[in-house]
């Protein structure tokens, strides 16, 4: 971990993501919080989730295309500067006392538009600017940044709810987005683009339009993993778990105001015992995956997240639900770096962004799916028989994760570049 930070651009990178978490961390909890006020329905949270998965369906089969072929950080720039926009406008209606749930539902759209392309871009851009051989440790320390932002967060974010109210906290919102931005200029200069193989640069210049070359390029993704079962299985399990995980803000909320009656500073408990987990997970994960391997560590968390889940709604006082989910959040961390390094280790960098979205894909239009049913569930029939469901998916990707695979991994080393 030393080593990494010993980086100038990698610590930049932390810095963004330190801050840039904080700000979007009391965002989702005050967005969600106000919209289930405004409306008491579990259903309208479920609704929230499906427009924010709706253009990772429109976007995820294309982008990957242009995170391999254009300038990762300036990309990561221009999605921030353009978030800030759309969040700054929507806090002057806040502030004015004019803003309506649909606006906050356009706001998150657009908002999780940048944010599906953001992921896969930052990724790719870190095992870019990452040494062979160190997956593990810049995956860690990106938890670490995002999850101390989540920390943060969940720290405040009750308190200064129920001080500034949702206009203040878009308004922090963009300001970490300025320092974002400003972060992501100084990694470094100039205009970089990920260096190809001779063959795939001679199949471009053959390629007679632009269009042709998307297409061959977005071919020969689905191609690379079509021969390779073990990184798909991983993927699988990596698309499961980011389903049931985005759907949490359908329940959490409710879980707070339904069982322990605590408002928006339980709501921010929660998501600080979350965030806490898994900020504290960047402490131990290198060692317990060099010690368990990647495999058994991604089983496990899965394990954890499904048992803790499923049992949240039955604690019977808030510190129980805030420790069950500092638990889920730390077997969040432990499976996150696990998977993110078994990618970068399998996956050469000029697939990385192709092959990232293909997962994001699966996992955004379960997401889809997950948040009606999750939100109908909690709403019309059970609150715990809504948590079940989520568990339920997270078991899905314990077994997913423990499938015996016919081959060992191959490395990027041993990939034909």
């Amino acid at each position: 971990m030393r080593a990494i930070l010993q980086k100038r651009a990698l610590r930049f990178v932390l810095i963004a993501n330190v801050v840039s978490m904080l700000g979007s961390g009391m965002n989702a909890a005050a967005v969600a919080w106000h919209i289930l006020q405004a409306t008491h329905s579990e259903m309208a949270l479920g609704t929230l989730a499906v427009l924010q998965t709706l253009p990772a369906m429109l976007l995820l089969p294309f982008t990957g295309v242009l995170i391999d072929r254009e300038d990762r950080r300036r990309l990561v720039m221009m999605l921030d500067a353009s978030r800030a926009l759309v969040i700054l406008t929507v806090a002057m209606l806040a502030f004015r006392g004019k803003v309506q749930i649909w606006q906050l539902y356009l706001m998150n759209t657009l908002v999780a538009a940048g944010f599906w392309m953001f992921w896969p871009t930052i990724t790719a851009l870190i095992q870019e600017l990452t040494p062979e051989g160190q997956f593990v440790e810049a995956n860690t320390f990106l938890l670490a940044g995002i999850q101390g932002g989540w920390l943060m967060a969940g720290a405040i974010v009750g308190f200064a709810y129920n001080h500034i109210g949702l206009g203040g906290v878009l308004l922090i919102d963009f300001t970490t987005y300025v320092v974002s931005f400003l972060c992501y200029l100084t990694v470094r200069k100039g205009k970089h683009v990920v260096p190809r193989p001779a063959e795939l640069r001679a199949d471009m210049v053959a390629a007679e339009t632009a269009e042709k070359r998307f297409w061959h390029e977005l071919w020969e993704g689905i191609q690379f993993l079509r021969d390779r079962p073990n990184v798909v299985l991983l993927g699988i399990s990596w698309a499961l778990f980011l389903g049931a995980m985005l759907t949490g803000v359908v329940i959490t909320p409710s879980l707070s105001d339904r069982i322990f009656h605590a408002g928006a500073v339980g709501y921010g408990w929660l998501n600080a015992g979350w965030g806490n987990g898994a900020f504290l997970s960047a402490l131990y994960v290198p060692k317990l995956i060099a010690r368990l391997g990647s495999r058994t560590a991604i089983t496990i968390s899965m394990g954890l997240l499904a048992c803790c889940m499923t049992l949240s709604p039955y604690a019977r006082i808030l510190p129980v639900a805030v420790l069950l989910y500092g638990v889920m959040g730390s077997a969040r961390g432990v499976s996150g770096v696990a998977m993110n390094s078994s990618l970068m280790e399998q996956v050469p960098k000029h697939f990385m962004g192709r092959v990232q979205n293909a997962f994001y894909f699966v996992g955004t239009f379960l997401q889809i799916a997950l948040s009606v049913t999750v939100g109908w569930m909690a709403q019309k029939v059970s609150l715990p028989g809504a948590f079940a469901i989520i568990g339920a998916v997270y078991l899905v990707a314990f077994i997913t994760a423990a499938w015996p695979l016919e081959s060992p991994a191959q490395p990027v080393s041993n990939i034909a570049q």
